[in-house]
């Protein structure tokens, strides 16, 4: 715990300064709560591009679409971003980035809505408005880069 110093009528005191142990951006539980809709997003497009064809091309839509998303998930990055590793094989501005993020659960609940899902669109688009705003101090880090 660090301490701060206050001068006080040319007294000095000592008042603990408490500093959180995890933002809110990079909490155990907000990060499982991101991977869980990650993945639901992920399986969601890939059920998607499977009800998008009746021939074998379904096989390829619900492989590919998913994991092209994957890809622009894990490669476009800012780098030493703290809720990820801080690795960037493809730096890009914060900004950017979180357009991606946005657009990645915003292309999901669209998919869900698109599959005559209208409750779990609503809810899967909810609860990722509701991870983005407690992931406040994330996105203005995300913005400030």
């Amino acid at each position: 715990m660090n301490v701060l110093c206050v001068n006080v009528c040319a007294k000095q005191e000592t008042l603990p300064v408490i500093e959180k142990e995890h933002p809110m951006g990079s909490h155990p539980v907000n990060l499982g709560l991101r991977f869980l809709l990650e993945l639901s997003a992920l399986l969601t497009m890939g059920i998607w591009g499977w009800q998008q064809r009746v021939d074998g091309l379904r096989f390829v839509l619900a492989l590919s679409i998913p994991l092209l998303l994957a890809i622009i998930w894990g490669v476009f990055a800012v780098p030493n971003d703290p809720s990820r590793s801080g690795k960037a094989p493809v730096p890009i501005p914060g900004l950017l980035r979180l357009v991606i993020e946005l657009a990645f659960f915003a292309l999901a609940a669209w998919a869900l809505y698109d599959l005559g899902h209208v409750i779990p669109a609503l809810v899967l688009g909810i609860i990722s408005l509701l991870h983005s705003l407690i992931s406040y101090d994330r996105v203005w880090w995300l913005l400030a880069r």
